[in-house]
């Protein structure tokens, strides 16, 4: 009995604590909500002309801006750390929101990235500058801003309840809003990893769901 605790010591917790180090604290935490309930898209146009809604999927949303075009790199970035990964996950969409007249280098963008992806959950959608600022505004982000083409670097994520989530940082007062999609090390660590716990918590979700269906079926068939 002593010679396999002292194996047990020796071997096993080692291993059990790299493991639960290793994983990251975020790995074991819910996603923290920044702003609750954010507004949804407004009767705005896409270029499919298809209505585009944040309720029901996971949204990773962008602001295009004037300069898509200019900025597509970042977008290449993303959609090769990111979307490549999970794209045939079908509750997921990357939503582009840039101002009207920007459509037709949106379209040569989609095009560029169509040689090589599969553009199925990637969503383009229109707005005037206006309306952008004021779907900005209401994310009530502290940091992040729109720069003077309506647009910026950054990326974020929305879950199926419209609730825009990021991380805490290491004070553990302030949370990270947006991830950059210029830092492809940002994408591969920080975002990647929180992308992960917000699938795990719908998993997690639909499992409980039907479960609770289930049971609610064997207590319909007993009666």
């Amino acid at each position: 009995m002593k010679k396999n605790i002292v194996l047990f010591s020796l071997f096993i917790l080692p291993i059990v604590a790299y493991l639960f180090f290793a994983s990251g604290v975020n790995t074991f935490s819910k996603l923290p909500t920044l702003t609750a309930k954010i507004p949804e898209f407004g009767d705005w146009t896409s270029l499919t002309d298809e209505k585009i809604q944040l309720q029901g999927k996971i949204t990773i949303l962008s602001f295009g801006g004037m300069d898509v075009l200019k900025n597509r790199g970042n977008y290449f970035n993303l959609n090769e750390k990111i979307y490549q990964r999970y794209h045939k996950f079908t509750d997921l969409q990357f939503v582009v929101l840039s101002p009207i007249g920007t459509e037709k280098d949106v379209t040569v963008f989609k095009e560029q990235l169509a040689e090589t992806t599969d553009m199925t959950q990637w969503k383009f959608v229109f707005a005037t500058p206006t309306d952008i600022t004021h779907f900005y505004n209401q994310l009530n982000l502290k940091k992040d801003k729109l720069d003077s083409n309506f647009g910026n670097n950054n990326v974020y994520i929305v879950d199926k309840n419209r609730n825009l989530r990021g991380r805490k940082v290491d004070s553990e007062k302030e949370y990270k809003e947006g991830y950059s999609m210029f830092y492809i090390s940002e994408l591969h660590n920080e975002m990647l990893d929180d992308f992960k716990i917000i699938l795990y918590e719908y998993k997690a979700a639909l499992k409980k769901n039907r479960n609770a269906t289930k049971r609610l079926h064997i207590a319909t068939d007993e009666k």
